[in-house]
């Protein structure tokens, strides 16, 4: 039981945000349209949410806005700030395309308030809107991550990637 509470403080650390963005809403939507950097290809594996997946390493220049791209769409209603959701993910650092976290990796999902800061700003942007059994690919630029400060294995100023399973909204 202990070491469950100590597993689930350490991710919330690592996920939580260093800052808000005041980012506005028409930004955002152009946001998650930027691609600067070359998107991973969705690989084979890719749309089987039934397994761990496995992100290519990124080429090109990251981006300097959030990057949202459905590998595959979930059904039924869709995830609002608010709901308490249960995901599965794997994060990669960009610039060396190097694993630095995955719940998948311990077995248990993890879950969190969507839009109450428990995690990233990036999650909080990126996640809504998406219904669960869908997989989505966040590319994730530092203002949105952990900026200068970094976090952990993650570097400062370094642009993640996530590929994030949506298995619940409760």
């Amino acid at each position: 039981m202990i070491r469950r509470c100590a597993a689930a403080l350490a991710i919330t650390a690592l996920l939580a945000g260093c800052g808000s963005s005041t980012e506005k809403p028409a930004a955002k939507a152009a946001a998650t349209a930027q691609a600067t950097a070359t998107p991973t290809p969705a690989a084979s594996g890719m749309k089987d949410t039934a397994q761990k997946p496995v992100i290519p390493k990124p080429t090109g220049k990251p981006p300097t806005k959030l990057v949202v791209k459905d590998i595959v769409k979930g059904t039924g209603p869709a995830a609002k700030a608010g709901d308490t959701i249960s995901v599965q993910y794997v994060g990669d650092s960009f610039s060396n395309g190097r694993q630095f976290d995955a719940s998948w990796d311990r077995g248990q999902a993890f879950q969190f308030q969507l839009g109450a800061g428990m995690v990233i700003p990036g999650w909080d942007k990126g996640i809504a809107g998406m219904k669960a059994g869908g997989r989505r690919e966040l590319i994730i630029p530092p203002k949105l991550a952990y900026g200068p400060a970094g976090s952990g294995p993650i570097g400062p100023n370094e642009t993640l990637i996530f590929v994030v399973d949506l298995q619940q909204i409760g």
